[in-house]
């Protein structure tokens, strides 16, 4: 019942994603279904869509467990109107990507405020409360257009969690429970769990007390019923250092054992499980060596 595989190359065309999740042994895999860092890209061809879903079909990969990745430029939160359009437009068309090759989610960064705090500024919680809320009403707001921009779509928005590096926000499991309630179709949402952000915002994972706590905080407060896939890395930086540095899984401040604990979890059956770690090299024997830790 777990799906693991990796954040795959689409060098090539995007066709090319299944193939490259088929030779490291994946059950599971991410794309950027254009490149990552442009505002824009030309149409997917017909012939594109045809081929990708043809690989698709022959990877024997199911387009559930599929995760595909935005553009690391959007912020659904920028703070001027005409930014936020922008990241609007190109997130309603990466929306509408996956819809064309036959993908149900579009994995997310919910967005950042921007703001530099003064050190007075940093010691006025209420300050910070009104900026990030208001940050997270954007995030919303952007989500409902887009929804509605795309609604004979079956397309679900999946919010990853973030390590709250700068002005990002979504590092709090508040966040994210605040921007869902604020969503009107919530059939469209959905939730990624990065270990390592997880982490280093401040949730520990590496014993199994510490999982289970890490993990009840989430279903009380977001809900298990949103988890949609997971991003399984390992980090290098501390617990609740609020940096985002992933690792090869093992290799850094979390080592194996919070592996171990999801790959016997029956709540991350059946989502894609991802990594998204710094050697892709070894993600065939990282993959093999989840499932092996699968009854341990």
């Amino acid at each position: 019942m777990k799906f693991v595989g990796a954040h795959v190359s689409v060098a090539g065309g995007v066709h090319n994603a299944p193939l490259n999740a088929m030779k490291i042994g994946a059950k599971a895999f991410a794309l950027f279904t254009k490149n990552q860092r442009q505002w824009s890209a030309k149409p997917l061809s017909i012939l594109e869509i045809d081929e990708f879903k043809i690989n698709l079909a022959t990877s024997q990969i199911s387009p559930k467990y599929v995760l595909p990745h935005d553009s690391y430029l959007i912020n659904l939160g920028h703070p001027e109107i005409d930014k936020r359009k922008q990241s609007l437009d190109a997130f309603i068309d990466e929306l509408e990507r996956c819809e064309q090759l036959g993908l149900l989610m579009l994995n997310f960064h919910p967005g950042s405020h921007l703001e530099k705090f003064s050190k007075k500024e940093k010691e006025d919680i209420n300050y910070i409360e009104k900026i990030e809320n208001g940050c997270l009403d954007a995030i919303a707001d952007s989500m409902n257009i887009a929804i509605d921009k795309t609604k004979d779509s079956s397309v679900k928005l999946v919010i990853e969690n973030t390590a709250g590096q700068g002005s990002n926000l979504g590092y709090k499991f508040e966040h994210l429970a605040y921007i869902i309630e604020r969503v009107e179709d919530k059939s469209r949402v959905g939730v990624c769990l990065d270990t390592c952000h997880t982490f280093t915002a401040g949730y520990d994972l590496r014993t199994k007390k510490a999982y289970e706590k890490t993990m009840q905080e989430f279903g009380d407060i977001v809900g298990f019923k949103y988890l949609s896939g997971m991003h399984l890395n390992d980090s290098k930086p501390p617990l609740g250092a609020r940096v985002d540095r992933h690792h090869s899984l093992g290799k850094g401040e979390l080592g194996w054992e919070p592996f171990r604990f999801i790959m016997n979890d029956s709540r991350m059956d059946d989502i894609p499980l991802v990594l998204e770690t710094i050697d892709e090299t070894i993600w065939s024997e990282e993959i093999a060596n989840l499932y092996a830790l699968v009854g341990t």
